[in-house]
């Protein structure tokens, strides 16, 4: 596509201040990420110091206690002697200095290792006996003098910090004294989100974290001989250590790198999936601890920066672009101006034209116009018709059913007559004996029979009443009741057991309850001649809310619909029934009777067998009318 001249010139203009816009917010970019950085870098070497103290000072608090230990006279006296007076009251001292430091346990070994007096010796799980040789904070006392060490306790798999001291006799070692100290309560005196701090120890294992879910996870994956090694020290309790997945390192200097991270959470983290929902970008800060194999690390989040940095940037850029475009439009408005009077004059050209074209057309629209409403009149007359013939066949199809019922209630009603004309004859004969209570008995019974007949009739004048049209909320399981009430001489005839799984409540469909109980009707009915001649029948009648919608299906348990009768399920006047059993005007009234109410009726075969026709209707909300 060819440009014009000036078309072209508006384009590189355009282009111009776009390049110098995008130049401008770059370099805003830049300048305020590079003074951010050192910023932040600065910011972080402070919070280091800062967390690295606290650590010091938390470790320290319990330095001395492993060494005064060894000086009571009867811990001495235990280990040389260890007689049972002397192991309780050791055990009662060491439980009184635990409560009092606030240590996690305080114990005493012997020379092989073994626990011979702890602080917890009075519950469950006390460490008494358990040989504890193969801890490294042992090995280190007996060699070293001393030794601390960072593990998860194999009794009762808390973590903790040990800090043990060789009590000796002379130039030897006759027992070790241990505290295990908890470091919980610093770890949450660190910040969580805004700047997370952990430590590793001398295997890259974080075993301090201000972000729980990152606990006895590793920097760096673990091969599997060192992980057969610690599971057979039992240096972390078996735990999996699994790597933090961390993505995109790039060193900044000895110190100093940066490094993508999932997104730290208050709430602890169990699984590394759960870590890696979000990730955001770290600058990692780190320094050994003194007088321990331990890195203390700490993170400082870019987002805050990068969006500070990307706003300035976006801010440079914009006020680069205001100001070219002002100039622009200030050299462009004279031109402008000029071309608004040339267009003024060819709008009046326009104009004048249209008014022409207006006139026109004005004449063959309003000729159009009433041959239009003349349509409409038309239509809406037809609409009348047909809505009149529509309800003038529901109410047929009504009067069919009744029709079909109308053997059975024939039967249900010659029955109680019956007893009627039996009870009545037998009243007045007890009257004129005298017996007046006999008498009074069977005019009761005549009241139950004349009543039982009269429910029968109710029924039946509601259902062939027309229906009002109007949507209520209908309750799906009292509709379903009425409809099995006027088959019910039909079912027992064919001795059909009907199956109801229907809640009591809660089920309520936005529809007509006359029309409702003529589609059910309509359904069972065609269920039970399904099974025509079967031994034992089965209808299963099923309902349920799902969302804003009701589902209600009928199942058979017949032979099923046959791949012809699928196609041509609901199409007027088509029926599989022998001739003079149905005109196959049931479905296509009932899918026309579901559809007006906004819902759907859906025909198939069941996996298990069978037909199954399921009603798909809105559901009522519970302030709608019942």
């Amino acid at each position: 596509m060819l440009l014009t001249p000036r078309l072209r010139r508006i384009a590189l203009q355009l282009t111009g201040i776009l390049l110098l816009s995008a130049l401008a917010g770059l370099w805003g970019y830049h300048v305020r990420m590079h003074s951010g950085l050192s910023d932040l870098r600065d910011l972080g070497r402070h919070r280091l110091d800062l967390a690295a103290s606290s650590l010091e000072r938390e470790i320290d608090k319990y330095a001395y206690f492993p060494a005064t230990l060894g000086l009571e006279r009867n811990v001495l006296e235990l280990l040389h002697h260890s007689r049972e007076d002397a192991v309780s009251e050791v055990n009662r001292y060491l439980e009184q200095v635990s409560k009092r430091s606030g240590a996690l346990a305080v114990y005493i070994l012997d020379a092989g290792g073994h626990v011979v007096a702890t602080s917890n010796w009075n519950t469950g799980e006390s460490f008494m006996g358990e040989n504890l040789s193969y801890r490294p904070y042992f090995f280190e006392a007996v060699v070293y003098g001393s030794g601390r060490f960072f593990g998860i306790g194999t009794t009762l798999g808390v973590p903790g910090y040990y800090l043990s001291s060789a009590i000796t006799d002379g130039d030897h070692v006759i027992g070790v004294a241990v505290v295990k100290v908890s470091l919980e309560q610093l770890e949450r005196s660190w910040p969580v989100v805004e700047v997370p701090v952990l430590v590793t120890d001398e295997n890259g294992v974080v075993i301090l974290s201000s972000v729980s879910g990152w606990k006895f996870f590793t920097l760096q994956p673990l091969d599997d001989k060192a992980k057969e090694d610690f599971d057979r020290s039992q240096h972390y309790n078996r735990r999996r250590l699994d790597p933090l997945p961390i993505g995109a390192v790039e060193q900044l200097d000895e110190t100093t790198r940066l490094m993508t991270l999932p997104q730290p959470r208050v709430r602890p983290m169990d699984l590394v999936e759960n870590l890696a929902e979000v990730r955001n970008e770290f600058i990692a800060q780190s320094m050994p601890m003194p007088g321990t194999p331990w890195t203390l690390t700490v993170l400082s989040q870019l987002g805050q920066l990068r969006l500070r940095a990307a706003t300035e940037g976006a801010l440079a850029a914009s006020g680069t672009a205001i100001i070219c475009i002002l100039a622009l439009l200030a050299h462009q408005r004279a031109a402008q101006n000029r071309e608004r009077q040339r267009a003024r004059a060819a709008l009046q050209r326009a104009y004048d034209e249209l008014e022409r074209k207006v006139e026109e057309r004005t004449a063959d629209l309003s000729a159009a116009n009433l041959r239009l409403q003349e349509e409409v009149a038309e239509r809406t007359r037809a609409e009348k018709v047909l809505r009149a013939a529509q309800d003038e066949l529901v109410q047929a199809g009504k009067l069919a059913v009744i029709g079909q019922l109308s053997a059975g209630i024939a039967h249900e009603l010659n029955q109680p007559l019956a007893a009627l004309r039996t009870l009545s004859a037998n009243a007045a004969k007890f009257m004129e004996r005298g017996d007046l209570t006999t008498a009074s008995g069977n005019l009761q019974r005549i009241g139950a029979l004349v009543d039982s007949m009269g429910k029968i009739t109710s029924q039946l004048k509601g259902f062939a009443r027309k229906s009002s049209g109007r949507t209520v909320s209908v309750p799906v399981r009292p509709a379903l009741e009425n409809a099995l009430f006027l088959l019910d001489g039909r079912l027992r005839k064919t001795r059909v057991t009907v199956r109801l799984d229907v809640p009591d409540a809660g089920v309520n469909a936005l529809c007509d309850p006359n029309r409702l109980e003529q589609v059910l009707v309509n359904l069972i009915g065609n269920a039970v001649d399904a099974m025509d001649g079967q031994d034992e029948p089965v209808i299963e009648l099923f309902a349920e809310r799902r969302a804003e919608r009701v589902f209600l299906s009928v199942r058979d348990h017949g032979a099923g619909i046959s791949a012809d009768a699928a196609q041509h399920l609901f199409e007027p006047f088509y029926t599989t029934k022998d001739p003079g059993a149905g005109l196959g005007l049931g479905l296509p009234i009932s899918a026309g009777i579901i559809r007006d109410f906004g819902g759907n009726l859906l025909g198939g075969n069941h996996l298990d067998g069978g037909a199954v026709f399921t009603v798909d209707l809105p559901a009522a909300s519970e302030s709608e009318p019942v």
